[in-house]
């Protein structure tokens, strides 16, 4: 736990993630990743010399997902929980039948996320991407939409005056998998009819198999983006 606290505290610290007063919304999905950083972060509150608020705020799809664990450790955490109702599932897949569905459920989840975080006052959103997002998304942006890109550290949404975070950014997946194991995180199955079937995932796969071949494959492609 204190080293990867060390390792978010210093990504907080590289990029000015967080100052005294923030009221920080935590994008719980339900999966590892965000439920690693709703820990990192309650923990964090506890030692940083700047005193911050957290809460999760998590956005059910319609699915028929059952949230009730990331309540009860949002409880043990002494963080408050906000589950935002909608029918973004329903709509998607049953309604307007999309045949390529994951960019308009993106933009439908941030759209609510971003609403939920106005209407309660927070003035940051924290999300839970760590090292290998960021190499994944430059490469999907140059492989699928022949662009040099990836998103920030911090973010600032002009619209909404929030500000987003992404305080994982040092952490590996596979360590962030095996915290998640160790700490028995109430991980929430994931009922979206095509998960494991994204673009994403087709690019984790190929960077999997070029860092067979090329071991620093990762570490130069996030230093040419630090850079």
């Amino acid at each position: 736990m204190q080293k990867l606290i060390g390792l978010v505290r210093r990504c907080v610290e590289d990029y000015r993630m967080i100052e005294a007063g923030d009221r920080i919304g935590v994008g719980v999905s339900g999966g590892k990743d965000s439920l690693a950083l709703l820990v990192f972060l309650a923990e964090l509150r506890k030692y940083n010399h700047n005193p911050f608020q957290v809460e999760a705020i998590t956005i059910d799809m319609g699915l028929g997902m059952d949230y009730s664990g990331i309540e009860q450790l949002c409880k043990d955490l002494d963080v408050p929980f906000h589950l935002v109702k909608t029918e973004i599932g329903p709509i998607i897949f049953d309604h307007r039948k999309e045949k390529n569905p994951c960019s308009m459920c993106a933009k439908m989840r941030r759209g609510a996320l971003n609403q939920a975080i106005l209407e309660r006052g927070f003035n940051k959103l924290a999300l839970g991407h760590h090292y290998d997002d960021a190499v994944e998304t430059f490469t999907m942006n140059l492989l699928f939409e022949g662009r040099i890109g990836c998103f920030q550290p911090v973010t600032d949404l002009d619209r909404t005056g929030v500000i987003q975070i992404r305080p994982m950014l040092y952490i590996h997946e596979k360590t962030v998998d095996n915290f998640a194991q160790r700490m028995e995180l109430p991980v929430v199955e994931n009922r979206c009819p095509v998960d494991k079937t994204t673009k994403r995932e087709e690019t984790k796969k190929l960077v999997y198999e070029l860092s067979k071949t090329y071991p620093e494959l990762k570490e130069r492609i996030f230093g040419a983006m630090q850079r």
